[in-house]
């Protein structure tokens, strides 16, 4: 359905499920402090009365559904199955229990762990019910009757077969198409009478570039019977770009867009990022320091190595990372290129003799990367995301469909490190993965990412 309708039905059901989640925080402490649980799992007490300490939560628990949002529970169909929907709520669930586990630990805040856990499997249950009760009260007749909307489809036949298809796949129970058009002066003259007799909520109408006269003729029949007209606006082809509608300053517009578009997650991912690397920084401080000593004795040059490096768009930043190599690593680069094992503008080389006795153990380990989390935090890099490259290596690139991976920020890890990190030996491989976590980035596939690079680090795998 249009996006407006769309966005109403998610407001309203994050505002049902944000008082789900709150109330389930309730119900979890309250069925914890109950005498009898306690007795029966031999449990310390607690007391209800001090419930009253933990409502500053409730300023966090309504991110629930933005959690939800970002699995896309609000975006798949109102009748789905219940696999799918349970699936994806428990997925929504467990990274909100998660994260109310972190606030609590970073605020130093104790509470018992039992209600966590309640809370997470009462919230689940609660928003479960919630939702197969709308999906029972949708299949009613009179629901039925209510919600479906009666739509012409005016086009060639071709595409209006084709539109007809998709409709009656997507939404069967949202959508009835009562008839079909052709775009010629017949089928318009008709379409008044049609309007009349099936009381349609709606023409859709899919017309190529060559029909703008009987388009805008249907339009005009339609605004004088005061029924919504859609055109189907697919009049460029694009073999990649996702196509949305938008406008710029009140001017209608098409966007044609190969990366992800802003929205919630995005905005989350960003403070997630921040977040992450404050962190970050703070408990690995004492560890860097380490390593700077380290490096200032074991080796002439500067603690910090930096490089220009091709940023959101290609935009050039520096990049900085802990020195692992001789201070004149980069003038003797190319006197390896023959050994590179690498195909394509990118230099790789295993055993690189211009490596320091403590840089192999960083780079093992990946603690030479620690110093990109202030990367991070200036904005010029993500947690998760395609590796930075060199600008003079992305210069070289000999396929233009490879600055693709260019349309979002650079990450400290991604799919190309946690599939094989190194071992990938061509750059077109390299390529593929980052653009395969483009076309599917979801904050939940940052969260695979960054747990499966937890033991790809700790374990040195595959590292150069």
């Amino acid at each position: 359905m249009l996006r407006r309708d769309r966005v109403i039905r998610m407001q309203v059901h994050e505002l049902m499920d944000a008082c789900l989640f709150m109330v389930s925080f309730w119900l979890a402490y309250v069925v914890r402090s109950d005498k009898t649980v306690i007795d029966f799992f031999n449990l310390h007490e607690i007391s209800l009365e001090a419930f009253d300490r933990y409502l500053w939560l409730y300023l966090v628990i309504p991110a629930a559904p933005l959690i939800l949002e970002t699995q896309g529970f609000y975006n798949r169909p109102l009748l789905c199955s219940r696999r799918t929907t349970a699936w994806l709520l428990f997925k929504g669930c467990l990274i909100t229990t998660l994260g109310l586990i972190l606030v609590l630990f970073f605020l130093r805040t104790e509470i018992a762990r039992g209600v966590i856990v309640l809370f997470g499997f009462i919230s689940f249950a609660l928003v479960l019910a919630k939702e197969e009760l709308i999906a029972r009260g949708f299949t009613s007749k009179l629901a039925r009757a209510q919600y479906r909307r009666r739509f012409i489809l005016i086009g060639s036949s071709e595409e209006t077969a084709r539109l007809g298809k998709e409709l009656r796949a997507k939404s069967p129970e949202a959508v009835d198409v009562v008839a079909q058009l052709d775009l010629d002066e017949t089928s318009l003259q008709s379409l008044v009478h049609l309007l009349h007799e099936h009381s349609v909520n709606g023409v859709i109408i899919s017309a190529k570039r060559a029909f703008f006269d009987q388009v805008e003729a249907a339009i005009s029949a339609c605004e004088l019977e005061g029924v919504e007209v859609w055109l189907v606006a697919d009049f460029f082809k694009a073999q990649i770009s996702r196509t949305s509608f938008d406008d710029f300053y009140g001017q209608p517009i098409l966007v044609f867009r190969t990366a992800p578009e802003a929205s919630w997650q995005s905005i989350l991912k960003q403070a997630v990022d921040y977040i992450g690397a404050a962190v970050l920084l703070v408990v690995s401080a004492p560890i860097l320091l380490v390593v700077a000593l380290l490096i200032k004795i074991t080796s002439p040059g500067p603690i910090l190595f930096h490089q220009d490096r091709s940023g959101l768009n290609g935009r050039p930043f520096t990049l900085y990372k802990f020195r692992t190599m001789v201070s004149n690593a980069e003038q003797l680069q190319h006197e390896l290129a023959a050994m590179n094992e690498m195909s394509g503008p990118v230099f790789k080389v295993t055993n690189d003799p211009r490596v320091t006795p403590v840089g192999k153990a960083l780079r093992k380990f990946s603690i030479d990367e620690f110093p990109q989390l202030f990367n991070v935090l200036r904005g010029e890099m993500s947690l998760v995301g395609p590796r930075p490259l060199p600008v003079d290596e992305v210069k070289r690139f000999n396929d233009p469909a490879h600055r693709r991976r260019l349309s979002v920020r650079p990450g400290l890890t991604c799919l190309w490190q946690v599939s094989g990190r190194n071992n990938v030996k061509d750059f077109r491989d390299w390529v593929r993965l980052d653009l395969e976590y483009i076309d599917n980035w979801s904050l939940w596939l940052d969260f695979k990412i960054l747990c499966r690079t937890v033991p790809v680090v700790l374990t040195g795998a595959g590292a150069k």
